[in-house]
């Protein structure tokens, strides 16, 4: 379920603090429920995640197009991400966090972990068009568990990148979210219940 912006900044996350010169794009309530000690889980499940599986042919479509797009303009090439055209966020965090474990690796998304902690876990990744970070969090749930929440920050890369982020929005909000939610649902739940 789309979250207002508030349900994300009204907390005291870190990321609020190493990505002030982002903008809060998304706020997602995830069909995670669980308790306390679950976050693991999710965080687990995020980096093992692929495009290519969506349960959508319309999602797995898009990506793939995107992804082509990207290759045949170049908006991926190594030169234009984390490390390259923008400096990692690991360089804005607090010395302990900096010298502490990351979180992991994704498997098969443009993502690299920044930080994690009992309760957040932040990755970026970057290309020609932005700079993008995905903020999980554990949060309560109202009814004595926990669920996660997501947040996804972009700082656009100029015209261009406000511009292909305009321009992805009702994709991002109808055909791409909507499966993405029930996908994690279903993996959650399976994951609950083995």
């Amino acid at each position: 379920m789309k979250l207002p912006n508030a349900a994300h900044t009204s907390r005291p996350w870190l990321i609020h603090e190493i990505a002030p010169d982002f903008t809060l794009y998304d706020v997602w309530a995830l069909p995670t429920p669980g308790g306390r000690d679950d976050f693991p889980v999710l965080i687990r499940q995020t980096s093992e995640g692929d495009t290519s599986d969506s349960p959508s042919w319309i999602a797995r479509t898009l990506f793939a197009i995107r992804w082509k797009l990207g290759e045949l303009l170049g908006w991926d090439d190594a030169a234009t991400g984390v490390g390259s055209r923008v400096p990692t966020l690991r360089d804005r965090l607090p010395a302990a966090l900096r010298e502490g474990p990351y979180g992991p690796e994704f498997d098969r998304l443009p993502f690299r972990s920044v930080y994690v902690t009992d309760d957040e876990w932040a990755s970026e990744m970057a290309n020609r068009t932005v700079h993008g970070v995905m903020h999980l969090a554990w949060v309560p749930d109202g009814d004595g568990g926990y669920r996660g929440q997501l947040a996804v920050l972009v700082k656009p890369n100029g015209l261009f990148g406000k511009a292909y982020m305009a321009a992805i929005a009702p994709f991002r909000h109808l055909l791409v979210y909507p499966p993405l939610m029930r996908r994690i649902e279903q993996e959650w739940r399976a994951e609950m219940t083995a």
